[in-house]
């Protein structure tokens, strides 16, 4: 019991840790760049003026080739693999504010946080050192690999299902608000809560549906025998642009998702770490 306690106070004064709270604070300041230029590529594959992949690679490519491209992929790459361990601690010893299914759904939340803030440095990492391959390329060929062996078109249908109920559980948590309980709300003016809440909503739904979308294809493709649709947020950006009145519903979904990209420049002051 001694030693649970000792672990759990070192995990608490590591978390506290200034350092962490200021990387931590200006990795917020990078995710929301990458979800700005995000944005920008899912406007292009709107109008079909796009070759790059629709999505956080993309994205993380996109910036690499700008002047001093190469300074910010290392400057987000540190900032987000200090947002995976702050989200690792949170995971660990965080949420102690929230009780109960509350508090458990939020620490699930932080696990598969760190996971993604932890691809997307490593991302950074490859794009640095030009050794970053076409992600959905990548999902492809690993969907098309698990297929061919026994049981594997169940694995990636399960998958695919995690991954739309993920969608689905990020529009719920935009549209019913539950991202305000992370802000620090008492320094907000009233006019920045407002927006703030704005942004928080449109964000979150709009990732969230884009992330459904995919979640669904990949079942699709388990379902069809087809690995060619397993191609992730780039799929879900490209099948959305082919529907009627695609390229309105792919530009309102790249407004939502610049919408949490600006949201990110808030949580960056405002976020609770």
């Amino acid at each position: 019991m001694s030693l649970t306690r000792n672990a759990g106070a070192t995990a608490a004064r590591a978390a506290n840790s200034r350092w962490l709270e200021l990387l931590t604070r200006a990795g917020f300041v990078g995710y929301g760049i990458l979800h700005l230029l995000f944005a920008w590529l899912a406007l292009q594959i709107a109008f079909g003026h796009s070759g790059e992949e629709g999505n956080q690679n993309g994205a993380l490519r996109t910036l690499g080739a700008q002047p001093l491209g190469k300074f910010l992929l290392v400057a987000i790459a540190i900032g987000l693999f200090a947002m995976a361990i702050w989200q690792a601690f949170e995971a660990a010893i965080g949420h102690r504010g929230l009780r109960g299914r509350d508090r458990l759904f939020e620490r699930i939340a932080s696990v598969l946080r760190t996971v993604v803030f932890g691809w997307l440095a490593w991302t950074a990492v490859k794009v640095f050192q030009d050794a970053s391959a076409n992600a959905a390329d990548q999902q492809q060929a690993l969907t098309a690999k698990l297929m061919a062996g026994t049981g594997g078109r169940w694995v990636v249908g399960l998958a695919g299902l995690v991954l739309a109920a993920v969608g689905v559980g990020m529009i719920g948590y935009g549209l019913k608000k539950k991202f305000e309980r992370n802000l620090k709300i008492g320094q907000l003016t009233p006019r920045a809560h407002t927006l703030a809440r704005r942004l928080g909503m449109a964000g979150y739904a709009a990732r969230g549906a884009v992330f459904a979308i995919a979640g669904l294809l990949i079942v699709v493709a388990a379902v069809k025998y087809d690995p060619a649709k397993a191609r992730g947020l780039d799929a879900a950006l490209r099948t959305l642009r082919d529907q009627s009145y695609g390229p309105v519903l792919l530009t309102l979904a790249a407004l939502g998702i610049a919408a949490f990209g600006i949201y990110c420049f808030l949580q960056s002051r405002y976020r609770r770490v």
